[in-house]
């Protein structure tokens, strides 16, 4: 086939890279350049030019073709702006899986020409195609690596286009893989951040955008003050560390955007703040709606999956109730829903 392979400079892209290659498809390694110069210019270095360096050493050893696709105006409008509208708005935002909807599997598959049969990834995943002909994403063996989560929010027609070469393995056996075919970023560590972001700090990130304004933080239960914090839009709910208090620990229960006001609480684990409910807004499924009640939910990427109930809402939201309490909970972020290893999709947190 024809395939359009994304390529960041790690070693799972690359090795998916080489995959396609040794099977005999024609393909073309393309990485995306997604930051404006304006937002690089606190950070000194350019952070893509050593991805890019390990992106054309690859490219050069397995003579493929290597394509530099300029999507900054895409990615600022369609994930730049909904992170920091959602911060300002006081929640938590998830923009790594909107970027794969939105940018690497959205943006790019409209900037190029239909002669490309799949796009591939590094992805840890797996797609297949039911009976019916519909596709069905399930999750990899690798658990911790698993990154369903984060490509919750794909439609049907994304994912009939997509091909995953090492999401049916380890992260362990792509390492192997990675020495077996002698790929430049072999030794070279996992990268850290959201989706494109890279060397830059989330922290960094945010301040750029909307800087530092000096704020209360109060205590939850008795209304004193305890200290001061630079905005509450570096502050997500569930928060421990970074609040520079004496006498804790103590969590972020509460912000208030109106008055930039951060409430906290020692007693963030009681037992009268069980935190097991919540209702989820813009409900995805990545295929038809299933006929459950109950799913195993993701409420952030990791390996951690908790039983929950569903309840329709009127409203097309629904209610949740988890089988255990997850003091982590904040407006924004989203839930992933899974039946066994098949992701049925998405929602965020409402409230």
């Amino acid at each position: 086939m024809k395939i359009a392979v994304l390529v960041s400079g790690g070693v799972d892209s690359s090795v998916a890279l080489a995959r396609l290659h040794e099977q005999g498809h024609e393909v073309t390694a393309f990485y995306l350049k997604i930051w404006l110069e304006d937002e690089l210019s606190f950070l000194g270095d350019c952070p893509w030019e050593e991805d890019l360096s390990f992106v054309r050493a690859l490219c050069e050893q397995l003579s493929i073709p290597l394509q530099v696709v300029p999507l900054q105006e895409a990615y600022r409008d369609r994930i730049v702006s909904y992170t920091i509208n959602e911060v300002r708005a006081g929640r938590t935002p998830s923009p790594d899986v909107l970027c794969n909807a939105r940018i690497k599997f959205g943006a790019f598959l409209e900037a190029i020409d239909s002669s490309y049969e799949k796009v591939a990834s590094g992805h840890y995943g797996q797609i297949r195609q039911a009976a019916d002909g519909s596709y069905e994403l399930f999750c990899s063996p690798d658990e911790v690596k698993d990154q369903t989560y984060f490509l919750s929010h794909l439609s049907q027609a994304q994912l009939s286009r997509i091909l995953l070469p090492i999401g049916h393995m380890t992260k362990q056996e792509v390492r192997e893989e990675a020495q077996r075919y002698l790929v430049p970023s072999r030794d070279r560590k996992d990268s850290q951040g959201i989706c494109f972001l890279g060397k830059i700090s989330f922290t960094e990130f945010i301040e750029h955008y909307l800087g530092t304004q000096a704020g209360d933080i109060i205590e939850e239960e008795t209304g004193d003050l305890l200290g001061s914090h630079n905005g509450f839009w570096f502050h997500t709910i569930g928060q421990r560390h970074g609040l520079r208090l004496s006498g804790g620990p103590w969590y972020v229960v509460r912000k208030d955007t109106a008055t930039n006001a951060v409430f906290v609480s020692r007693r963030y684990h009681a037992e009268d703040k069980k935190r097991d409910a919540f209702v989820m807004r813009d409900v995805h499924f990545i295929g038809q709606r299933p006929e459950l009640s109950t799913v195993s939910m993701k409420v952030r990427h990791g390996p951690e999956r908790v039983m929950a109930e569903l309840k329709p809402l009127a409203d097309g939201r629904y209610a949740v109730l988890l089988a255990k309490r997850d003091q982590g909970l904040a407006p924004g972020q989203f839930a992933v829903m899974y039946n066994g290893d098949v992701c049925l999709g998405s929602g965020v947190i409402d409230d």
